[in-house]
């Protein structure tokens, strides 16, 4: 199958041409149609598959083939959790539009809103937008949701981790009734499910591949490594290896902040991306990394689903994300498009259930070595308590046996994770969104 046979226009055709597309990927060859047919759909697809062009092409065409006012109101609407998201799908919307009388841009918090507000006041037919800048555009009429025909909702389960479904619950209330409905997510979880409901008109379902997968040509890893090790052996796997370009995960913020200040000082180019960063800072850093002007991108999980770097060999899983499901957006980074990659995990003792939680959720036991001379010296603790949550293995229930104890501190030091949940508001200040 080739995208002339989806029914895609000559001017799309010859956008993703010069992308060097040939075939579509599933996602794609099964989103597309239906969403040219005008209907609803909830889709799931596995990290790296294409799924932006999947929904982008066809709303590019069905808004390129239906006129439109003068003054250009806003038509469709992407929601996106994160910064780096919404400008990944912003530049795809832009390159697949090249050749079509379309305007688009791009919202989000962390840079100043007046050029962002006299954008949208020029007139704009395709939004991408994260949901807490949005609605501040709104509250400050800066931008109407009157006229919008379609609204997609990108990775739509990280935004319910992030607390996001107030916002977009207020934000549909702002909408009319009648219009098409898109909704991807890498799971379709019951909270999914719910969201979907109360949103989508008789959706069709699409999956492309069984959820919480992981690319195929990925080769995963696991070193068990000494907690105090871990920084030297990162440093003499890139520096042995010659590696130059590898994107590596902590949980805290601190965490990044730490690792990259000992990565420079051991002359390996580096840059932290978190939630505490400037959007400038941010933007800079993925620049930088992209371009190779820097060997390391240390990221916390916020970043997990926003990074696209074409041909990414490598990622280090410094330390073993909270949630399970995070470490397959986390790998998901690298062995995108079919290329190939590689992800690590430097697992110490102290991360072992977390290592337990996500190979129940592959359904697959991770390859683990050592490495001589970083060996884990401490032994594995006790098993612990079931846990309070699905994936939330930090947090416990109390047992009958527990009864008034105090609790423990966190085993983990270095910072706490980097918060992703929450309304967008704690104590009176805004949160980075």
């Amino acid at each position: 199958m080739s995208f002339k046979d989806l029914g895609l226009s000559d001017a799309l055709l010859k956008a993703v041409e010069e992308k060097g597309y040939t075939t579509p990927s599933p996602i794609q060859q099964k989103a597309i149609p239906h969403i040219l047919q005008g209907k609803d759909m909830l889709a799931s697809a596995q990290t790296g598959t294409g799924k932006t062009a999947g929904f982008t092409l066809p709303v590019l065409q069905i808004l390129s083939e239906t006129k439109h006012p003068k003054y250009r109101p806003l038509r469709a609407l992407v929601l996106t959790p994160t910064r780096e998201l919404a400008a990944q799908v912003h530049e795809n919307v832009q390159e697949y539009s090249k050749y079509l009388d379309i305007r688009s841009a791009v919202v989000f918090g962390g840079v100043k809103a007046a050029s962002q507000i006299r954008t949208l006041r020029q007139g704009v037919d395709v939004l991408v937008a994260t949901p807490g800048r949005l609605l501040d555009l709104h509250d400050q009429k800066a931008v109407s949701f009157k006229r919008i025909d379609i609204l997609i909702l990108d990775e739509a389960d990280r935004m319910l981790d992030m607390g996001f479904v107030r916002d977009i619950n207020k934000l549909i209330s702002f909408m009319p009734t009648k219009r098409q409905n898109l909704m991807f997510s890498a799971t379709f979880s019951k909270d999914i499910k719910k969201l979907a409901a109360g949103i989508l008109r008789n959706p069709v379902s699409v999956e492309a591949a069984p959820q919480n997968t992981t690319a195929e040509r990925v080769v995963q890893k696991v070193y068990r490594v000494d907690k105090g090790k871990k920084t030297n052996l990162v440093i003499d796997l890139i520096k042995e290896g010659s590696w130059s370009q590898v994107l590596m995960f902590t949980r805290t913020k601190h965490g990044a902040n730490k690792l990259t200040e000992n990565l420079v000082k051991a002359g390996i180019t580096a840059a932290a991306i978190h939630g505490n960063k400037n959007q400038g800072a941010r933007t800079k850093a993925l620049a930088n990394f992209k371009s190779n002007a820097i060997r390391v991108l240390v990221a916390t999980d916020i970043a997990a689903r926003g990074l696209d770097i074409p041909l990414l060999p490598h990622v280090i899983n410094f330390e073993l994300p909270n949630v399970p499901e995070d470490y397959v957006h986390r790998i998901g980074r690298t062995g995108r498009a079919g290329a190939a990659g590689e992800a690590i995990s430097l697992v110490c003792s102290e991360e072992t259930e977390y290592q337990k939680e996500i190979e129940k959720l592959l359904k697959e036991k991770l390859k683990t070595d050592t490495i001589e001379g970083y060996e884990p010296l401490d032994k594995t603790p006790p098993k612990r308590a079931a846990t309070q949550s699905k994936g939330s293995f930090g947090n416990k229930k109390k047992t009958a046996s527990q009864g008034n104890k105090p609790k423990r501190k966190s085993r983990f030091k270095g910072g706490k994770p980097e918060n992703t949940s929450g309304r967008g508001r704690t104590g009176g200040s805004k949160k980075k969104r």
